[in-house]
């Protein structure tokens, strides 16, 4: 995966877990842009605003959802989940059943938090 694809794919797993902390401006930025691919005109034309308008909303939206991640980590909590199912998936596949109980142990470790 490009460098561009893994920040746009964060970004929508960033506004998945946190566009009810967004005000509607800022989630019809972070839609137009990376959701529905609009360019930066496409966006001005649509919101009446200009090219330097959108990139600042944008470029203030996505640092407010990493701030929103670095202080909640409910990404990085999913990131850790699915890699736990992955290894629960592997390690029956492998028939090595000692292991799944301490990738349950790190689940609910996750959940504790």
């Amino acid at each position: 995966m490009t460098e561009e694809l893994e920040r746009t794919t964060r970004i929508n797993y960033l506004f998945d877990f946190y566009h009810s902390l967004l005000t509607e401006k800022q989630r019809a930025y972070v839609e137009l842009y990376y959701l529905e691919d609009y360019s930066f005109s496409e966006i001005a034309d649509t919101l009446k605003v200009t090219r330097q308008a959108v990139y600042d909303n944008l470029k203030r939206t996505k640092d407010l959802l990493e701030d929103y991640e670095a202080n909640l980590g409910l990404y990085s909590d999913f990131i850790r989940r699915q890699q736990c199912y992955q290894q629960i998936r592997e390690y029956i596949k492998n028939q090595d059943f000692n292991k799944i109980d301490a990738v349950i142990n790190e689940l609910e470790t996750l959940e504790e938090e």
